[in-house]
């Protein structure tokens, strides 16, 4: 079933008005008078309507049911990021952490970030427009924020806000993330820090450590930069009851 985000879109007196792009989406899905499609405030509430009549500039839908959301997690995940190099891990990261519950992602710059943000507001818009189609195709009922954190030091003002920070480490002296997770499972939110491609430096995981975020390992093997945020979101989805 076709799902679409409030944006454009007024209800009212049993009647969803859709326009804009969504209007044209679902002209290019050919979607006829009949069909049913889910249109959510992004808020975490689904309006599941029925399509009355559809043209290029607006579609209108009778309301036949509203409800809950039932896809959103328990636990609200941030997911901090050192800025990689190429638009294709930056796209990966942000559609596999939207399909695995993050609430928000954000990118950050370090000191062995081979990719220097240049204007990175300007990408801004793009990141925000995958996030939100991986938010329709996952079913989600909300659409997860993307940023920019800034500077390392600025990250990690971020991230000790929450329940829960995991900064994700490949050596040195580091407790296991398992052991951690099934400590912390009440948890409402956390945030989730792994480095760009070769990792973090020493001193920036003495400062993390300092500031009280836990210094984690993910075992011996060695995630590459794109993969390492997602293997550590789903632990945190699996050890919250969020895979259940």
């Amino acid at each position: 079933m076709a799902r679409f985000f409030m944006a454009g879109t007024n209800i009212g007196g049993g009647m969803a008005y859709v326009r804009g792009r969504d209007a044209e989406h679902i002209k290019v899905l050919r979607l006829r008078p009949g069909e049913d499609v889910v249109i959510c405030d992004g808020q975490g509430t689904d309006y599941k309507c029925r399509l009355i009549k559809s043209e290029a500039e607006e579609a209108e839908l009778e309301v036949l049911e509203v409800k809950p959301c039932t896809a959103e997690p328990s636990v609200d995940v941030t997911v901090l990021c050192g800025l990689p190099k190429g638009s294709d891990r930056t796209d990966y990261i942000l559609q596999k952490s939207v399909e695995a519950g993050a609430k928000e992602i954000m990118f950050f710059d370090c000191e062995r970030c081979v990719a220097k943000p240049d204007e990175p507001e300007r990408k801004l818009e793009r990141w925000q427009r995958i996030a939100e189609e991986a938010a329709k195709q996952t079913g989600r009922g909300i659409i997860p924020q993307v940023s920019w954190a800034g500077k390392f030091a600025d990250m990690l003002n971020v991230a000790v806000k929450k329940d829960l920070g995991l900064f994700l480490y490949e050596t040195g002296d580091r407790e296991r993330l398992d052991i951690v997770l099934e400590a912390n499972k009440s948890i409402k939110t956390a945030a989730v820090i792994t480095g760009p491609e070769g990792g973090f430096e020493k001193y920036e995981a003495d400062l993390a450590r300092t500031v009280g975020l836990h210094i984690c390992s993910m075992g011996e093997r060695i995630l590459r930069c794109e993969t390492a945020p997602i293997v550590a979101l789903t632990a945190v989805m699996y050890a919250t009851g969020n895979l259940s």
